[in-house]
């Protein structure tokens, strides 16, 4: 994705060009920094409600190593990743009725007590990375830091100012916020709820790159089913001298793909056994490449959501901080051929 426009980097969007959506990766950014030259002011707008954790991170990082000033606008929101990334601005300038969100980590482990004690490990070392960037920002203690995002802290310009989260506001409006399911985070306005439900923003899975010359899935994003003698092309194609029949071909073998990963996943979805245990049954369709009968025989032993404890309720996700996670998932593998993925999307607390 091109995020510079108009000599300006312009974040809309997720945070990460992942599998599940649209957005901009930190690639995106570097390259943009390295168009302006290294020494240039530059001005970063944002409207983004989350996304890839190590993204967010780079991202952050990349701005705060510019030797330029770096000026970041909040245009209309910057949640969770994307408040990591308003940290690097020498400036945070928000426009008036714009909001920040700042929450604690959190994740969907599934896997045995060594898997979930893994993933405590990671959180909190997550966390206290996260909680020493926002009190470099605001002047507090990371302790501090780690109350305000324990408590999913939203923050309207003139709050996040207060608090020093942000610099000044504009007094230009702030512009729509950006398409992202909202209903994930714990304490999102009813405004923003109501818009994700009202336009139906949920993840929504992007198409497969066409060619092997354009960009793969990044690393959190579903990888490739395993091989499948019914629908995988053969291994070795009959060469030919015409260049101009070979991709065509390897269109076709991708529409294949897409087609058999799709059956795959409604057969898991659509399952009786997914019936009260649709996070589950999202987390098998999604973010591995479990064979339906696999899923099916695995919800089958799970518990129901009526049986789980009602505390925490989950969107199909591994979740830091609204941000992807590489959730430990070894024992998950014992089943299956390969587990290859490092997220699931929102938790919803």
């Amino acid at each position: 994705m091109n995020v510079l426009v108009d000599g300006e980097i312009v974040l809309y969007g997720t945070v990460g060009d992942s599998y599940w959506s649209d957005g901009f990766s930190s690639m995106d950014v570097i390259e943009a920094l390295a168009t302006l030259g290294r020494d240039s002011d530059v001005t970063v707008r944002i409207n983004s409600g989350g996304g890839v954790a190590w993204e967010g991170a780079a991202i952050f990082n990349a701005l705060n190593a510019h030797r330029g000033r770096v000026t970041v606008y909040i245009d209309a929101i910057a949640a969770s990743a994307a408040s990591i990334i308003a940290m690097a601005g020498d400036e945070v300038v928000m426009r008036v009725g714009s909001l920040m969100m700042i929450h604690d980590p959190s994740t969907i482990t599934y896997g045995d007590a060594a898997d979930h004690q893994k993933s405590i490990e990671v959180l909190s070392k997550l966390a206290a990375q996260m909680a020493s960037i926002y009190a470099e920002k605001t002047g507090e203690s990371a302790e501090a830091m780690r109350e305000v995002m324990r408590a999913e802290t939203w923050l309207t310009a003139d709050e996040a100012v207060a608090q020093k989260f942000a610099d000044k506001s504009d007094q230009a409006q702030a512009e729509e916020v950006t398409a992202f399911d909202y209903r994930v985070y714990a304490h999102a306005p009813a405004q923003l709820t109501a818009l994700a439900s009202e336009r139906n923003w949920k993840p929504k899975q992007k198409e497969p790159a066409m060619s092997d010359k354009k960009a793969k899935p990044a690393a959190s994003a579903v990888e490739t089913p395993a091989a499948n003698p019914s629908t995988e092309p053969a291994e070795k194609e009959t060469a030919t001298s015409d260049p101009s029949t070979a991709e065509p071909e390897a269109s076709t073998a991708n529409v294949d793909a897409r087609t058999a990963e799709r059956q795959r996943i409604a057969a898991i979805l659509q399952a009786p056994e997914a019936k009260g245990r649709e996070q589950l049954a999202a987390h098998f369709a999604y973010e591995t490449d479990f064979a339906p009968a696999a899923a099916i025989a695995a919800m089958a032993t799970a518990p129901t959501a009526s049986a789980a404890e009602p505390a925490r309720t989950s969107a199909p996700g591994t979740v830091i901080a609204g941000l992807e996670l590489a959730a430990p998932v070894a024992s998950a593998k014992k089943e299956t051929s390969a587990l290859d993925h490092t997220a699931i999307y929102a938790a919803r607390r």
